[in-house]
């Protein structure tokens, strides 16, 4: 499975619709408890601006994303750790 990517605009940019700015490129990156498989039946977390967002990954693109605090996300990880 290739990691979905989407770019993000540098936060010089102000949120001003300026086109002279740098955008990186976010990767989605699937959870360790897949097992290295193609496994579709996991979750895909990345960073976004101090904070985290996750979505299903057998849902790809289609999937809704959830954006967490971090400190949600820490307490998302420990969870799922304990299960």
């Amino acid at each position: 499975m290739q990691s979905a990517t989407a770019w993000r605009k540098s936060t010089r940019s102000s949120g001003t619709n300026n086109t002279n700015c740098v955008e990186c490129r976010q990767t989605w990156r699937k959870s360790t408890r897949s097992s290295g498989t193609d496994s579709n039946n996991c979750v895909e977390a990345r960073s976004a601006a101090g904070a985290f967002q996750v979505r299903d990954s057998k849902l790809g693109h289609d999937s809704p994303v959830f954006e967490l605090a971090a400190a949600d996300f820490s307490g998302l990880l420990h969870a799922t750790r304990s299960a």
